[in-house]
């Protein structure tokens, strides 16, 4: 029972997700790119299911308020609203968690937004063990899922740094777009430098002639760490960094190529992710290399913190040096 003069907006779930001083006074990089795109394009939309904190679709909505659709906790019915504005000339972002947005939604999403290539933006956050909420919040799946369906693009940025280059690829990619964001927990710099990033274009963020760590989101940052301990060992091992998992740029074949040993690194299940696709193009172009995945080896999680869950689950920088060693030991028996 809410009193009758509570506003509206105390109505709607708190953003439970965010917890601490850090996180709290984090600020709202990607609610403020989707505005900025938003008054730049005015066919720009905005639907969430029940989620603007959390979303940090809360901007939108206070600026652009005819512009913004809350359906309430029904991401079907936002898919299938979202699919008919993208007929009418519109581009629909709509929001929720990684893990209802894909999962709870997955055949609106195929019949609605990519059979008929609609010009939709489905935008999830808290991708994989970025939650204390457990196996029902964590998206381990989302990425096989989307990248599994025709004429979907599957983008997950680095890091706070790159979500507004995201958004801006997003927007101008005339087609369906899965946009996995981790979103700014507050620790990243105060004069954090904007990074690029561009659909479908993988990039080398480190050289190394004796091997290759490939990675997405937030495991970008833990390969370079890896990197910089390999190098330690008087290896010198190259990063990188995969935004656009679908389509997958061709030109990482040739990289690997050149390499002994790949390694590839993703908050995600090992099937059917970034690994998977990898394998399949390393494969399919005869590349001769050892191989090792890090990610969620085919389990469900628990409940806690990233740092602890990311330990626990082996989605660090040492477990991406041992995968490394794995693979290079399998190159050298082969």
């Amino acid at each position: 029972m809410t009193d009758a003069a509570t506003p509206e907006r105390d109505l709607e779930v708190r953003d439970f997700n965010a917890r601490g001083t850090a996180a709290s006074a984090a600020r709202r990089v990607y609610g403020e790119a989707l505005l900025e795109a938003a008054r730049l394009d005015p066919r720009i939309v905005c639907l969430t299911a029940d989620l603007t904190l959390p979303t940090e679709t809360d901007l939108f909505r206070d600026h652009l308020p005819d512009r913004f659709i809350q359906v309430g906790i029904a991401e079907a019915n936002m898919i299938g609203v979202a699919g008919g504005m993208a007929k009418a000339g519109e581009i629909p972002f709509a929001h929720s968690f990684c893990v209802f947005a894909t999962r709870r939604c997955y055949d609106q999403i195929a019949n609605q937004v990519a059979y008929p290539n609609a010009n939709v933006k489905i935008v999830g956050v808290i991708p994989g063990l970025t939650t204390l909420l457990g196996v029902s919040h964590q998206a381990i799946d989302d990425v096989a899922l989307m990248r599994a369906l025709p004429n979907m693009t599957v983008i997950e940025p680095s890091g706070p740094a790159q979500i507004r280059a995201a958004v801006f690829a997003a927007a101008r990619h005339p087609g369906p777009v899965y946009l996995r964001l981790k979103r700014s927990d507050g620790t990243e710099p105060p004069d954090m430098v904007e990074e690029p990033l561009e659909r479908g274009r993988l990039r080398r963020l480190r050289p190394g002639a004796d091997g290759l760590l490939v990675a997405s989101g937030l495991m970008v940052a833990a390969a370079l760490a890896a990197s910089d301990r390999l190098a330690a060992e008087g290896l010198a091992v190259g990063v990188v960094e995969i935004a656009t998992i679908k389509p997958l740029d061709p030109e990482l074949a040739d990289l690997a190529a050149q390499v002994p040993a790949v390694v590839t690194a993703e908050n995600h299940s090992i099937i059917g992710g970034l690994g998977g696709a990898v394998a399949e193009l390393l494969m399919e172009a005869g590349a001769r290399c050892g191989f090792a995945r890090v990610g969620v080896r085919d389990v469900f999680a628990e409940g806690g913190t990233t740092p602890y869950l990311l330990r626990k689950y082996g989605l660090t920088a040492e477990a991406i040096v041992a995968a490394f060693h794995r693979a290079r030991a399998r190159k050298g028996s082969a």
